[in-house]
């Protein structure tokens, strides 16, 4: 029997491109595919694929929370997450909600079906790079390592952070995540209170330069 897999991923030349991966793979086939996050829970449910492949950037909820619905739905269901967004952020995150794998979509094509495969087996698919920052920590401890400055946000405000940073106002966000202002107030009030910002502004500058420098640092 073929493993069933889905793909959740909001440009249609990158899941017609990992169809055709998965179809030269002769255990494997593609059983369903989603551009957003509602659209996808509801098609996994009825679906009930083996394995999902997300990314993180989607319209309304994030992948992040998408993989924490996926696994609501079925904790059997596997995860691997493809996306642009920088592996030392966003890796640990995407392990904790419950992935097993996360590939950048920078590497080369044949590193998806690896992790597909490793996953499929049982193992965790990370970076060589992420693999040796999370043993660094596990042998010498988070105290010695420099934090990212969103380090302390949940997943859901350093969303908000990177929408803010992409030049969106309260209620855009709001209707991006469709969710009320005052949802969206209330986290801005977290998030400078954790990171230390004062006002308003303080909060819309940190999240351009955030923003700008996870640029950078894919570029």
């Amino acid at each position: 029997m073929k493993t069933r897999i889905f793909i959740v991923d909001d440009h249609a030349l990158v899941r017609r491109g990992l169809a055709a991966m998965i179809a030269l793979e002769s255990d494997l086939e593609l059983c369903g595919e989603a551009e957003d996050c509602a659209t996808a829970t509801s098609e996994i449910e009825r679906l009930k694929p083996d394995l999902v492949i997300v990314d993180i950037s989607l319209r309304g909820n994030n992948g992040i929370e998408l993989i924490k619905n996926i696994k609501i739905l079925d904790p059997r269901t596997q995860v691997v997450v493809l996306s642009v967004h920088d592996e030392s952020v966003y890796a640990l995150r995407a392990l904790k909600a419950g992935a097993k794998a996360y590939v950048m979509k920078q590497d080369v094509s044949y590193k998806v079906i690896e992790a597909v495969r490793k996953v499929l087996s049982g193992q965790i698919y990370v970076s060589e790079a992420v693999s040796v920052q999370m043993l660094d920590r596990l042998i010498k401890g988070p105290e010695h390592f420099s934090e990212s400055p969103v380090a302390v946000l949940s997943d859901r405000e350093l969303e908000i952070v990177t929408l803010i940073g992409s030049g969106l106002g309260t209620r855009e966000i709001a209707g991006r995540l469709h969710v009320s202002v005052k949802t969206v107030e209330t986290h801005r009030g977290h998030i400078k209170s954790k990171v230390n910002l004062r006002t308003a502004n303080e909060l819309v500058q940190f999240s351009v330069r955030w923003v700008e420098e996870s640029k950078r640092e894919l570029a």
